[in-house]
């Protein structure tokens, strides 16, 4: 069982840092995208054909891989006071309760996003050709790295808002 922790953790690490440095550029990018939309309409007249749409997608694949993060973290809503009153063996059933809550919520996002990335694969967008399947993709993927992460975060959580709580 220490050797399974310990591969999980090294993936678990991976899995986190690269989706949040990829989730971190995506902001970037769509900054920088935002801003020469606003350049491109207002100071030279000719109105950028893209970058709404671009933006639109980039956001989807941001928020996907910035929930990786947030599950890892333990900072998406869950119920803490149930956390910080349970002690023992109810503690843990309630992080259990809360782990297969989340797992089934992901399984459902990875299911249903497979197929409909697979639905939409050959629309492209309006403004640029490139199948809408690369926007839709952005669900399953992200839910299944978050699945790393909700199952590292049961074996390894990390709540130093509970501890601090009073």
């Amino acid at each position: 069982m220490g050797l399974v922790r310990a591969v999980l953790r090294s993936v678990d690490r991976a899995v986190e840092s690269v989706a949040l440095y990829v989730a971190c550029a995506l902001l970037a990018v769509i900054v920088c995208l935002g801003m020469w939309q606003v350049v491109s309409r207002f100071v030279l007249s000719q109105p950028s054909t893209f970058t709404e749409e671009a933006m639109r997608r980039l956001l989807i694949w941001m928020v996907m891989l910035g929930v990786v993060a947030a599950f890892r973290q333990g900072a998406l809503v869950s119920v803490d006071l149930m956390l910080r009153l349970s002690t023992g063996a109810w503690r843990r059933v309630v992080r259990g309760l809360i782990t297969a809550s989340s797992l089934a919520f992901l399984s459902v996002l990875v299911w249903y996003g497979f197929d409909l990335a697979w639905r939409v694969r050959f629309q492209t967008f309006a403004s640029m050709d490139l199948s809408m399947g690369w926007a839709y993709a952005a669900l399953p993927v992200g839910a299944l790295l978050a699945m790393v992460a909700v199952v590292a975060h049961h074996l390894d959580p990390r709540h130093p808002e509970l501890e601090t709580a009073q």
